[in-house]
């Protein structure tokens, strides 16, 4: 037995696709584009890399794309106020602050600062809150983009035993909570769990997400299981190169699994597909307000 692989990359180039046919029409009924804007504090390198690449897949879709870029030491009441301003701002329907902020910056702050109309990344404690008790809400872009990978592969999920590795707010808990509405039993997992490999082997899906590289062994996974491996590890080699790898022995679970995401090529590229989908479901809602 060998698991089916999951392509993220051709399931994100579908949903992108679908975008752009919404934003077109949003733009013939409308008179204007949605428009999404990214706030970057501070130099560092993969985030620069992952704002230029939001903002080549909102051009390829027809999103105006905004950007302003703030020195590290720039003071939290200067982020606070850009972020009024975009809130204020009509053309603007999605507000995105990169991730990880500068340490004198309270994150926190910052995101519960932000229009929750406009909370793209779904960040915000109205949107968190809408998606626990079950309300409509813009959901974090990873796990939405995994929950549609999982739909696709598996259809319906009521009553399936789903594994969440990982508790964070970004991935972890949004996760349990779309499982949750989806009528899976979940349970969440973390570095305290007891009996982590138990609780994997009982577990229909698997979604991991604790950023250490091949913590799910191959042989803990319950044959036929879906296995979603949001962890992005880059590990070094005996040759003094280096290769990403997920949070899964993916060698090991490729045998055991029914379905399960490569790394890279899987959870990664939907991401952004999700947040595309995001800025437009955002400017859709603010249209008819």
């Amino acid at each position: 037995m060998s698991a089916t692989l999951i392509d993220g990359k051709a399931r994100a180039a579908a949903l992108r696709a679908e975008v752009a046919i919404g934003v077109a029409a949003f733009v013939a009924a409308h008179g204007r584009a949605p428009g999404l804007t990214v706030v970057l504090v501070g130099d560092d390198a993969a985030s620069a890399v992952y704002v230029g690449a939001k903002g080549k897949a909102c051009r390829e879709v027809g999103i105006i794309s905004g950007e302003h870029r703030l020195p590290a030491d720039a003071a939290q009441a200067d982020l606070l106020a850009l972020v009024a301003q975009l809130n204020a701002d009509d053309a603007v329907d999605g507000i995105l602050v990169q991730l990880p902020l500068p340490r004198h910056i309270d994150a926190d702050k910052v995101i519960a600062a932000i229009d929750a109309a406009k909370d793209v990344d779904g960040f915000t404690p109205i949107n968190a809150g809408k998606l626990a008790i079950g309300q409509p809400a813009l959901v974090p872009c990873t796990p939405s983009g995994c929950m549609r990978l999982i739909r696709d592969a598996l259809g319906d999920i009521s009553g399936a035993q789903a594994l969440v590795i990982g508790r964070s707010s970004i991935v972890g808990k949004p996760m349990a909570a779309l499982l949750t509405a989806a009528s899976a039993t979940v349970t969440i997992a973390h570095s305290r769990t007891r009996d982590l490999a138990g609780h994997v082997a009982r577990a229909d899906i698997v979604v991991a997400a604790v950023g250490v590289p091949g913590m799910v062994k191959g042989e803990w996974i319950k044959p036929g299981a879906c296995v979603i491996d949001v962890g992005i590890n880059r590990i070094a080699l005996a040759d003094g190169k280096t290769r990403l790898v997920g949070d899964v022995d993916f060698d090991g679970a490729l045998a055991r699994a029914g379905w399960i995401t490569p790394v890279p090529g899987g959870v990664g590229p939907m991401t952004i597909a999700c947040l595309l989908a995001n800025t437009l479901e955002a400017a859709r809602a603010r249209a008819t307000t």
